[in-house]
């Protein structure tokens, strides 16, 4: 059986690759194809020099993430069948025991281990690309303290987590159920304390000050029935050019947050369609669907996990021995979080469906409670801002994409801004 795993590992692994490389070839062969001129549909609202300038980011960040994956591939099979997980296991065997501290150890080692080998991407597109383009406006000061604070957090909430989930991996029987809990109750805490607690880490937030863009606002809100505890300006612009507006929090705690490159660029009109279709998304119940089946996808998931934890074959399969005597918690972790998305990546393009057939719908929502016609006006504007490009390969938006491509997404609203 153990072989078994390793022939279906490597086939995945391989056929995961192949079609990241062939998508990623075809948005760049199309995107590149159509840089010469804007298509008929923008030509009036988006310069030639915005569409050039879409396509090059594009073609860059493609290619950046070519080599993404082959790195992440290649540490992948390191890790697995080559037998880096072994070596760190028995290193810290050594020096730790097997009990629980070796448990954390582990689990720790390799969270890190992955963290520095995405240290270069990151800057890379930070520094390189998104600089290049006009978009960052981080310094490496800024940088270095928004690593040191995610690392903080992620230390002082992720830790005690993990020893929560080990603890009841160890304890056997049905530890998945309650690790399912834990992890539901967890993320809803998090939906709670996001927006005061952990969001004002990194940004500011003030009050929405324009008078009458928030009388227009409240009148939206009042429309369609939502509450919330405020609406508020992000300091996004001290990070990056691109904008964004979304709404946060979990029952009487949401609040919607605006970014002030947004504000700056958009008109009222253009502001209030842009919030209808993020209420769309809440009306609707879509963010209640996602979570209803991220849960229940967890909940098959963790099943899965106590599942292989007992069977050897899962480890010798992807290069460890498991330890005779037990304590092979920490080890089943990250194998499995390893490469589980490898088995499942030929799902991406489901959930890419069914979240652009959502936008689609927020879309209508905010059609019919502001203005369709003030939304593309906005859509242009951000597409044109952020350099998202008007001409993405379509199967590559297919797999990828959780937004409809611009052409069919503006297409639509105007059919409704006709009617």
């Amino acid at each position: 059986m153990s072989q078994i795993l390793s022939y279906a590992f490597v086939a995945f692994l391989l056929l995961m690759v192949g079609i990241k490389y062939w998508l990623s070839w075809r948005q760049v062969r199309h995107v590149a194809q159509h840089a010469a001129a804007v298509p008929a549909q923008f030509a009036d609202r988006v310069s030639l020099e915005a569409h050039r300038k879409a396509a090059s980011y594009t073609v860059a960040k493609t290619r950046l993430a070519l080599v993404e994956t082959a790195v992440s591939a290649a540490l992948l099979v390191a890790l697995t069948l080559l037998g880096g997980l072994q070596w760190i296991a028995g290193t810290l065997r050594d020096l730790a025991g097997t009990g629980f501290a070796f448990q954390m150890i582990f689990v720790c080692a390799v969270v890190i281990l992955l963290g520095i080998v995405d240290l270069p991407f990151s800057w890379i597109r930070q520094f390189r690309i998104e600089a290049r383009y006009g978009f960052n406006r981080m310094t490496p000061a800024l940088w270095l303290t928004d690593l040191a604070r995610s690392f903080a957090l992620a230390a002082l909430v992720g830790v005690p987590l993990l020893a929560a989930v080990l603890a009841l991996m160890r304890g056997g029987g049905l530890w998945w159920i309650y690790a399912w809990i834990l992890w539901v109750g967890f993320n809803a805490l998090v939906l709670v304390l996001y927006p005061t607690v952990i969001a004002p880490l990194f940004n500011r937030f003030e009050p929405l000050k324009d008078s009458t863009l928030a009388q227009r606002i409240g009148a939206l809100l009042l429309r369609t029935g939502f509450s919330s505890k405020g609406v508020f300006v992000m300091d996004g612009s001290r990070r990056s050019a691109h904008g964004n507006a979304y709404f946060t929090g979990l029952g009487r705690a949401k609040r919607i947050v605006f970014f002030d490159t947004l504000v700056e660029r958009l008109q009222p009109a253009e502001i209030e369609a842009v919030l209808a279709h993020e209420l769309g998304h809440f009306k609707l119940r879509h963010i209640a669907k996602r979570m209803v089946f991220s849960f229940a996808a967890s909940l098959l998931v963790l099943a899965l996990l106590g599942w292989l934890a007992d069977r050897p074959w899962f480890y010798t399969g992807l290069g460890v021995t498991p330890a005779l005597s037990g304590g092979n918690e920490g080890i089943a972790l990250v194998l499995f979080i390893l490469v589980l998305p490898v088995f499942t990546f030929v799902f991406a393009p489901l959930a890419s469906y069914f979240s652009r057939r959502h936008e689609f719908e927020a879309d209508a929502f905010a059609a019919h409670h502001a203005s369709a016609a003030d939304l593309i006006n906005a859509l242009v504007k951000l597409y044109e801002d952020n350099a998202a490009t008007l001409t993405p390969d379509p199967i590559h938006s297919a797999f990828y994409d959780s937004h409809p491509p611009a052409s069919l997404r503006v297409a639509r609203l105007s059919v409704l801004a006709a009617s």
